[in-house]
């Protein structure tokens, strides 16, 4: 498309229109002002499977199921109370990520060390998310200084597989019968993966709902609790187990990778900038102070840090599009000609790194999302760039995953100093070949910032 010096695509594969946009005013024409014709998603082999047979909320065509699953998430999982209901939840996680890290610098002899921050990233993102579902950090015993056992690792690698060929290209979603050979891959990795998965969660479902079902569970303590609880009008049960261990995948996968991804590529910036890193650490200073850990109360005045984490989900999105839309009748938009069944896919760096919306797009620099009254928020509702979805498709857990991504950014930022380690001083910001992460995982010298005595606090 750079290539031909155009901002929108249309390439036919198949039967099937495939449309790339890259420009934010005809970004707007499709998921702003024409939101509901758009409003549909693919039938794809990567998303019946992941959602075994469009069981779920995000992945599933527009129909009776969405509409079922949308409102459940809405008004029973996602909604304002149950957000306020799982704080002391989330604050485990954040408290034990700090847990985490500062018992790797306790061990080291000259105060610091090197921090593997993609893998503290990642499962915090897996303990919180597994904490609000399931009640629990670890599926086996986990590891004394608060990291993961080998039972989290496996589930989030699982995770990733998924979200890794999640929409990704496959020959068989344009001509069906060949999905039987498999050519591109994508359907043996999602089965392991989905089984990888099934091993850690069926166990754990099967017997939430035998307890529940014999009388020896008396309140709901956490979102399996809830799904398990939830009544039709007749007063049976609303969801199947499969409706359960379907939305429950779907919601691990949505909360794993994009604040995971934007805090290790922020960090990665930040430290070849130390003035920014410095200011993000001087506001923190500012509204918590070194005597305590910040707060989900304190997040709303961190608008520096909200500045830097947009940045980077601007810079460096977690994916080279959104979640693809499905028109749902003939429309022009901008004068285009849309077909009804076409697939469009609004290109993450196309509009992040769109020269003509964004000066000096290839800098880092969280300033630009700093409004004129000093306050910064995550999602751009103009879609000048992407970070949650947006419209009747918009992500449902916007506000869980916000506070995810400030929470861990600030406990990062607060409780620790930051540099390059002694061999790399400035970090190579080299994006992977085959996706737009970071080509290898950041590793970044840390250093506790705060007094001993409030790390001593969160010890076992």
């Amino acid at each position: 498309m750079d290539d031909m010096h155009t901002e929108i695509a249309c390439i036919l594969l198949g039967g099937v229109h495939v449309i790339s946009v890259s420009s934010p005013e005809l970004a707007r024409e499709f998921l702003k002002k024409q939101d509901i014709i758009f409003a549909s998603r693919p039938d794809c082999m990567s998303g019946r499977l992941s959602s075994n047979g469009y069981l779920t909320a995000v992945i599933s065509p527009t129909g009776d199921q969405w509409k079922k699953m949308r409102g459940v998430l809405a008004l029973h999982v996602l909604s304002p109370a149950k957000h306020r209901w799982l704080h002391d939840k989330r604050m485990e996680e954040a408290d034990n990520l700090v847990r985490y890290v500062y018992n790797q610098c306790k061990n080291s002899s000259e105060g610091g060390c090197l921090v593997n921050v993609r893998v503290a990233a990642q499962q915090y993102c897996g303990n919180v998310i597994r904490r609000l579902i399931f009640g629990k950090r670890y599926f086996g015993n986990g590891m004394e200084d608060g990291g993961p056992g080998s039972e989290e690792e496996e589930h989030v690698a699982a995770l990733f597989k998924i979200l890794s060929s999640l929409f990704g290209f496959s020959i068989a979603d344009y001509v069906p019968w060949l999905e039987l050979f498999d050519f591109d891959g994508h359907k043996g990795i999602l089965k392991k993966s989905i089984g990888s998965l099934s091993k850690f969660h069926d166990p754990e479902i099967y017997d939430r709902i035998q307890t529940w079902k014999k009388g020896r569970r008396a309140n709901e303590e956490d979102i399996l609790d809830v799904l398990i609880n939830l009544k039709d009008s007749e007063g049976a049960p609303l969801l199947t187990t499969e409706e359960i261990k379907a939305q429950i995948i779907e919601m691990m996968l949505a909360a794993v990778d994009n604040p995971s991804n934007a805090i290790e590529w922020a960090l990665a910036e930040m430290i070849n900038q130390p003035e920014i890193l410095k200011r993000a650490s001087a506001e923190l200073d500012l509204v918590v102070g070194r005597n305590r850990l910040v707060q989900e109360s304190d997040l709303n005045k961190l608008n520096y840090v909200k500045a830097c984490a947009k940045e980077a989900f601007r810079l460096h999105p977690v994916a080279p599009f959104n979640v693809p839309h499905v028109s749902m009748e003939d429309t022009t938009v901008a004068g285009y000609s849309i077909p009804k069944g076409s697939h469009v896919l609004l290109s993450r760096t196309g509009l992040g790194r769109n020269p003509r919306v964004w000066e000096e797009p290839l800098k880092y620099k969280p300033e630009r999302h700093l409004k004129d009254d000093g306050s910064a928020v995550l999602v751009d509702s103009e879609l000048n760039m992407l970070s949650f979805g947006t419209g009747k498709r918009g992500c449902a857990g916007v506000v869980l995953g916000s506070t995810m991504t400030i929470m861990l950014f600030a406990r990062l930022i607060q409780g620790f100093t930051w540099n390059g380690p002694p061999d790399e001083p400035i970090i190579d910001l080299t994006e992977s070949e085959c996706d737009i992460l970071r080509a290898k995982p950041l590793s970044a010298l840390a250093k506790p910032r705060l007094s001993s005595n409030v790390y001593q606090q969160l010890q076992y």
